[in-house]
C-alpha cells in the first residue's frame, strides 16, 4: 500500500524554487529565487498520437517546438477516460471514482468541486500565485438547486481557489452556450432570461430533430436538440439571444482573455489552467482554420489548437516570461472519432493515427483511453529534447507542486496525490509504482510501472454503445496484459500468470478501500 501522510511537507532535497546564495560583491546574503509562473494546457479528446511530437500526421509546429525544448512523457496517463472525472481529478488530487456523481456533467450539473476542498490553484494561491482559469470547465455551476443562469452563478470556480474565471459552463455540445465570466454570464440581457432544460423542450427554438435543414453540420447521434449557430446541441434552451456564442470564435476569445489575465498579473507568479475546447465535438474552426489540412474538421481544429499553443508562448516570449514560466501541455482523455455530428473525422483520418498505436479510445479501459501527450516546458530547469518514461498520473499535479513550494496540503481530501515532482522536471526517472484508470460507467483499470495492466471482470458491453466504435476493453472475465512487452494489449495472460493477476487485484482493492 503507498502511504500518504496526513500534512505534507516537501523536504530540503524536493525544493524547485530553492535559496540561492548572492555572489555579488563577496556578500553571502540569501535571496529567493523568483517562483516560475506555471501554464496548465489542458485540452481536450486529443489522443497519444494526434500531435506530430508523437507521430502524427497533422503538423502541430508549436506543439513540437514545446518537447524539443522540454520534456516529453510517454507513459503519463489522465486519470478517466472521459473529461470531467478527469478535470475532477486533476484539480483535486483525488481520483473521481471514490464517490457517485462525479461522471460526464450535464451542461446543468450544480457545483462537483465545493468550497473547502482541497484543490490545486488553493494550493498555488497558498504559495502566493494569483491563479486563473480560462476556456472549458464542465464540473457544474451553482449549489443544490443548479446554476442560475440569470444571476450569480456560485460556487464557482472562484470559490475553490481561482482569482479570475472565464469559461463556458460545460462543452460546446451542450446548452446554455454562453461564457460565464467569474460569476456571471457575459453580456446577458436582463430583459431575456436564460431557461435550460435537459428533460422537456423550451422556448421556441428550432431543433436539429426536427430543423435538419438549418444545421450548417448534421447529427449523428444524441445531439439533435436545441440549434445555436448552425449546430444542434444536448439539451434545450430558450432566452439569452445577445450572450450565445459562436463557436469559430472559441479560441481567439480564450487566447484573449489568457492574454489580459497574463499582462495584469505579470509582475507576480501566476498559475493559468488553460482549457482548451478543441478538439472536442462540435468540431467547428475559425474561418481561418477552415480547410488547413486534409483531415477534415478535426484535424482543422487540431491546427487551430497548434496555434494557440503559439500564440501563449509568443505572449510569454514578448513579455520576457518564457525562461521562467513552465508550460504543461496535456489532455483529458483519448482520441473519438464520431462523437456525435457528421464531420468525417474517421472518413479522413488517413495515415493519421490518433491513438498512436494504442488500442481503444476515449471512453475505454483500454490504453488508448488515458494514456495522453503530456509535455513539460521550463527553459530555466528543464534541458529540452529528452523523453520521460517514468509511469506519471495528473493526479499528482497537486502534490507535486505543494512540495515545490514548499507547501502543506490537506492529504486526507487529496488522498490520491503524490509527489513526484522531480519526475515532472525530468530529475528522477523514478516515477509512481501504480496508478488507476477509470472508463466508462466507471469501471477501472490498474497499471503498474512493471508493465502490467489488470482489467477487472465486469459486465460492460465491448462497444461504447452510441456509434463511437470504440472497443471499451470490457469483458466478463478478469484480463491482464504486459504493456512493455504487448503495447496494443493483444494477449491475455490471466491464465498464464495467475499469481500476478491475484497480485495485482489485492492491490487494487486496497486502493479503492482507502481513505
Amino acid at each position: 500500500m503507498l502511504h500518504f501522510s496526513k500534512i505534507f511537507l516537501c523536504s530540503l532535497s524536493c525544493l524547485a524554487f530553492s535559496v540561492l546564495a548572492s555572489c555579488q560583491s563577496g556578500s553571502s546574503k540569501q535571496i529567493p529565487e523568483t517562483k516560475p509562473n506555471i501554464i496548465l494546457i489542458y485540452t481536450d479528446d486529443v489522443g497519444y498520437g494526434d500531435i506530430s511530437a508523437y507521430g502524427g500526421k497533422i503538423p502541430t509546429p508549436n506543439i513540437e517546438k514545446l518537447a524539443q525544448n522540454g520534456l516529453m512523457f510517454t507513459n503519463a496517463y489522465a486519470t478517466a477516460a472521459t473529461c470531467t472525472p478527469s478535470r475532477y481529478s486533476l484539480l483535486t488530487g483525488e481520483y473521481a471514482w471514490r464517490a457517485k456523481g462525479r461522471g460526464v456533467a450535464p451542461g446543468d450539473a450544480s457545483a462537483l468541486i465545493r468550497p473547502g476542498v482541497e484543490t490545486l490553484p488553493l494550493v498555488l494561491q497558498r504559495s502566493g500565485y494569483r491563479t486563473a482559469v480560462v476556456g472549458k470547465w464542465h464540473l457544474g455551476l451553482g449549489g443544490e438547486e443548479g446554476p442560475d443562469w440569470n444571476g450569480e452563478l456560485k460556487p464557482g470556480p472562484l470559490e475553490i481557489g481561482f482569482d479570475y474565471s472565464f469559461i463556458i459552463p460545460a462543452t460546446g455540445d451542450r446548452v446554455p452556450t454562453v461564457f460565464v465570466e467569474n460569476h456571471r454570464v457575459v453580456g446577458l440581457d436582463p430583459h431575456d432570461p436564460i431557461e435550460v432544460s435537459y428533460r422537456k423542450k423550451v422556448g421556441d427554438r428550432p431543433t436539429g430533430k426536427d430543423n435538419p435543414e438549418q444545421l450548417q453540420m448534421m447529427w449523428s447521434h444524441g445531439h439533435d436538440q436545441t440549434i445555436v449557430n448552425g449546430v444542434s446541441r444536448i439539451g434545450y434552451m430558450a432566452g439569452g439571444e445577445a450572450a450565445l456564442w459562436r463557436d469559430e470564435d472559441f479560441a481567439q476569445t480564450f487566447v484573449d482573455k489568457a492574454t489580459e489575465f497574463v499582462t495584469v498579473e505579470s509582475e507576480q507568479p501566476f498559475f493559468l489552467y488553460f482549457s482548451t475546447h478543441d478538439i472536442h465535438v462540435p468540431r467547428i474552426a475559425h474561418e481561418r482554420f477552415q480547410g488547413a489540412t486534409e483531415f477534415g474538421p478535426r484535424g482543422d481544429v487540431i491546427v487551430q489548437l497548434d496555434w494557440t499553443v503559439g500564440e501563449l508562448m509568443k505572449l510569454l516570449k514578448e513579455k520576457g516570461l518564457e525562461e521562467n514560466t513552465i508550460v504543461i501541455f496535456t489532455s483529458d482523455n483519448g482520441p473519438v472519432w464520431d462523437d456525435g455530428y457528421v464531420d468525417q473525422a474517421k472518413e479522413l483520418i488517413g495515415s493519421h493515427d490518433a491513438s498512436g498505436g494504442l488500442r481503444g479510445g476515449k471512453y475505454s479501459a483500454f490504453e488508448a483511453g488515458t494514456r495522453v501527450p503530456f509535455i513539460v516546458h521550463w527553459p530555466k530547469r528543464i534541458q529540452g529534447g529528452k523523453n520521460q518514461r517514468a509511469l506519471f498520473s495528473q493526479v499528482d499535479l497537486l502534490a507535486s507542486f505543494a512540495a515545490a513550494n514548499q507547501v502543506s496540503y490537506d492529504s486526507t481530501q487529496a488522498i490520491d496525490s503524490q509527489d513526484h515532482w522531480h519526475t515532472l522536471i525530468g530529475k528522477s526517472e523514478q516515477g509512481r509504482h501504480s496508478l488507476v484508470q477509470e472508463a466508462l460507467f466507471s469501471n477501472l483499470a490498474y497499471v503498474r510501472a512493471d508493465g502490467y495492466k489488470l482489467i477487472p471482470g465486469n459486465e460492460g458491453p465491448q462497444i461504447v454503445p452510441w456509434g463511437t466504435e470504440i472497443e471499451t476493453g470490457f469483458a466478463k472475465a478478469d484480463q491482464l496484459f504486459d504493456l512493455n512487452a504487448d503495447p496494443h494489449e493483444k494477449t491475455d495472460l490471466s491464465a498464464a500468470k495467475p499469481e500476478i493477476l491475484q497480485e495485482m487485484k489485492d492491490e487494487l482493492i486496497g486502493i479503492m478501500i482507502q481513505k
